[in-house]
């Protein structure tokens, strides 16, 4: 059993899915051995499980396992959290139940005063402030900015940037080549958040920027109007599908 999607890629899920492993999405649907995947779980699954007699292979990405005790210890010294990423997304619905109940997840920029009257209210003195290990390092950076210049002077601010260095290095080399090419292509899962961002970052810096999962999503005959065309991946993209866009590309 896969406790949620190992991966945010359909082409991964449906070739593992074949090979037997079952998806599910609560852990009292396990009747056997269960992996806990990439995004890691919430706190209390743990126990649930050890209740049930399931034994877990524990996949969670040192990145996640890192931000979870960080969140841990600091919740533990008394800090108020906020935390930069999507409400949704599995990595932080895992992050935010080590946060104990002081915590507020910034979507996005805009989200920064509410956040504030928020721990302004809660009398707390002491603020962390962490990232989904996939959030975009130009709104993380903003968020600081907006933080600090609003902040009053009485609280103690510890930042910590826990977006993945490999996530940043493919956001930045997105940002770079989007600027110099007259077409982007990204290759990644339609839901995956990492690549999300990549098409965010694609689309801001060229208008001719496109988001697709596999080579038969290629509009070939638009494509041909172009001389110049630049491709990034997403994290969980499979090497074949990148490297069968890239040959389909040079075949043009």
């Amino acid at each position: 059993y896969c406790l949620g999607e190992i991966v945010h890629n359909r082409q991964v899920i449906n070739s593992i899915k074949e090979k037997g492993l079952i998806f599910i999405d609560d852990i009292e649907d396990a009747k056997g051995k269960t992996v806990i995947r990439a995004h890691g779980i919430r706190k209390e699954i743990y126990d649930l499980a050890n209740k049930k007699g399931i034994e877990l292979k524990d996949y969670t990405c040192p990145n996640v396992l890192k931000i979870h005790k960080i969140a841990e210890e600091y919740a533990g010294k008394g800090f108020f959290i906020f935390l930069c990423g999507s409400k949704e997304h599995p990595e932080n619905i895992g992050t935010i139940s080590y946060c104990d109940k002081n915590v507020y997840v910034i979507e996005k920029e805009d989200n920064v005063e509410e956040a504030l009257e928020i721990l302004k209210n809660s009398n707390i003195n002491k603020l962390l402030i962490i990232s989904q290990t996939t959030y975009s390092l130009e709104k993380f950076n903003e968020i600081e900015k907006r933080v600090k210049s609003k902040l009053p002077k009485n609280i103690e601010l510890i930042l910590k940037n826990t977006i993945c260095k490999a996530t940043e290095v493919r956001q930045q080399e997105t940002d770079e080549i989007s600027k110099n090419v007259e077409y982007m292509v990204i290759v990644g899962g339609a839901n995956s958040s990492n690549t999300k961002k990549l098409y965010e970052i694609g689309k801001k810096n060229c208008n001719n920027c496109i988001c697709i999962e596999t080579t038969e999503e290629l509009p070939i005959q638009e494509i041909k109007n172009y001389n110049k065309v630049g491709v990034m991946a997403g994290a969980s993209t499979p090497q074949e599908v990148i490297q069968n866009v890239v040959d389909k590309l040079n075949n043009i």
